[in-house]
């Protein structure tokens, strides 16, 4: 996943895009977790790597999700929170996408 993806998917460094894929992500993730959008979970991990351009090593590949790596640890996390499985159209598969 390049830098220049995650700053058009809205992830930048002065903070998240209104009217972008991640506010739209964030909203999704508040409302699923109960109104907020919590320290270390993927929409914050994420504005994280595009406020630094630091996608390079995230793990999100064109093949897929590396094992180990950070997009590993988010998809499994956003799996949890969500009785098991990554959402169709949630932050890992849409950021996964992009």
């Amino acid at each position: 996943m390049a830098d220049r993806n995650v700053h058009s998917a809205g992830f930048t460094s002065s903070g998240i895009k209104g009217g972008s894929i991640a506010s739209s992500l964030m909203s999704h993730e508040a409302k699923s977790s109960g109104g907020g959008v919590r320290s270390g979970g993927p929409t914050s991990t994420l504005q994280g790597m595009g406020a630094k351009s630091s996608t390079h090593s995230s793990g999100f590949t064109a093949k897929g999700i590396s094992s180990g790596s950070q997009a590993s640890k988010m998809m499994s996390q956003e799996a949890r929170s969500h009785g098991g499985g990554t959402p169709r159209g949630g932050t890992t598969s849409t950021v996964q996408s992009i």
